[in-house]
């Protein structure tokens, strides 16, 4: 029965966060919130749910490896399965924002993330205030930038939900609420359960298969991106996934619960692979040619998310 609660919770997740997606948008587009700051701040914290609901509930029930796991796995797999999946399917080129704000940003909330959870074995409420002021720091200036800007780059808001009505409108915000509450419930219980079974720690199961399970919507965002040849948003929708996942789905369950950590290897082990994978975009980025990411790069992301897998369970 644990493999049914995953596969249910992975689809209720999924649904969950398109519905919430598109009520959220129509919300805001009513509210005449323009469509830079929705792609920016709106949808961002949207397609962040799935990761924060599957967090907070874990944090709840005492798992708190799962919270922890599922945003470190996560990233993990954003950047080696993820990006090195697009990169197989349409070359990459990259804006020159990733070097000035995106990368340097993701990787200042990665250390710190590691520096806090090194310091006490845990994160506090106050750290997790402090995350979630860095990532309203992070916005302020990016849509700050992007006022200045002629073409801005960001997510794309569907200008047809504008014409949505309230009572639709309201229908969609509860099938999201209530899907991504009970995917989550189910997707908790079920990694419980299948670790039980197999013997294996609870953060196995959530930096490998809910991580993956959590991460489906950016593969499908990237890979449509990359054959449509929007290039920089595949990158770009990455590296803000990275960061709203360290800075929102932690900062804000670390509020609700303070996360423990309970297994020793999140520290010596995952937060060192979240860190490497996320720093080796660099050189990658420029060598052999700068400011792009080939099939070659692609497949030696994809051939190291691999060598994770095997080595966490093993």
């Amino acid at each position: 029965m644990s493999i049914v609660y995953l596969l249910i919770g992975f689809v209720l997740l999924v649904i969950g966060g398109e519905f919430l997606v598109r009520s959220s948008v129509a919300l805001s587009l009513k509210l005449n919130i323009s469509r830079m700051v929705i792609g920016l701040t709106v949808v961002s914290f949207a397609t962040s749910a799935p990761e924060l609901l599957v967090s907070l509930q874990a944090a709840v029930d005492g798992f708190s490896d799962i919270s922890l796991g599922n945003v470190i796995g996560s990233n993990i797999a954003n950047i080696g399965l993820v990006l090195g999946l697009t990169a197989l399917v349409s070359p990459l080129m990259v804006d020159r924002d990733f070097y000035r704000i995106n990368w340097p940003v993701m990787m200042i909330f990665s250390i710190v993330l590691y520096f806090f959870l090194l310091s006490n074995n845990e994160l506090s409420r106050i750290e997790g205030g402090a995350l979630l002021l860095g990532l309203a720091a992070y916005l302020f200036i990016l849509i700050k930038r992007s006022r200045r800007k002629d073409k801005v780059v960001v997510e794309e808001v569907d200008e047809s939900l504008r014409q949505v009505r309230g009572f639709k409108m309201t229908i969609w915000l509860l099938i999201g609420i209530f899907a991504l509450w009970g995917g989550s419930e189910l997707l908790v219980k079920g990694a419980v359960d299948l670790a039980t079974q197999l013997g294996i720690s609870e953060r196995v199961v959530s930096v490998t298969i809910i991580a993956v399970g959590t991460s489906v919507p950016e593969l499908a965002a990237s890979l449509i991106a990359a054959m449509k040849k929007e290039k920089a948003i595949s990158l770009g929708n990455l590296i803000g996934s990275n960061i709203f996942n360290i800075a929102s789905v932690l900062g804000l369950t670390a509020l609700v619960k303070p996360i423990v950590v309970q297994s020793s290897a999140i520290l010596t082990n995952d937060m060192f692979w979240m860190l490497g994978i996320a720093f080796i975009l660099l050189p990658m980025l420029l060598i052999p040619k700068m400011s792009e990411m080939g099939r070659k790069e692609g497949f030696a992301l994809i051939v190291g998310y691999s060598v994770f897998i095997v080595l966490t369970i093993t």
